[in-house]
């Protein structure tokens, strides 16, 4: 499985992003944690940030893979982006429907993963894709200072 780095150019100093192209399959959540990791020790981000945004952008791709399928999309967008003390993780896919966390059963063995989002993510949204149709999902983690 590739992943097509397309890294952005920083607006400002302070910001920086980078984005990846993932085929849309269950493979992908393994991968975008895999690129995640990597980018994070190249920004010298670590710990509990680490470990949330792997875990947020964990479900946010799950989400996309299981809801957005296909024809709709062939592949997944991915961004991070650090800026202004945050950092931000996003995935993008061509269902325009928007995410909305459910309450899950105790039985149930999914439903879960909005509610994670929501409770470990200072602040999470949805907004129509930048090209093309569909949506990117976000979540952003304060950075400590």
């Amino acid at each position: 499985m590739s992943a097509h780095a397309a890294p952005e150019q920083p607006a400002t100093p302070d910001v920086s992003e980078v984005a990846w192209q993932l085929p849309h399959g269950p493979r992908s959540a393994r991968r975008a944690r895999e690129l995640l990791r990597t980018q994070l020790v190249e920004w010298k981000i670590g710990g509990e940030v680490a470990h949330t945004a792997e875990l947020l952008l964990s479900e946010l791709v799950t989400n996309s893979v299981l809801h957005a399928r296909r024809p709709t999309g062939r592949e997944i967008g991915l961004r991070l982006a650090r800026y202004e003390g945050r950092l931000r993780v996003e995935v993008a896919d061509a269902n325009p429907a928007q995410p909305v966390p459910r309450q899950a059963a105790t039985e149930d063995e999914h439903g879960r993963g909005l509610a994670l989002v929501q409770a470990l993510a200072g602040r999470w949204g949805c907004c129509p894709r930048a090209y093309g149709i569909g949506k990117a999902t976000w979540a952003e983690l304060s950075l400590p200072k």
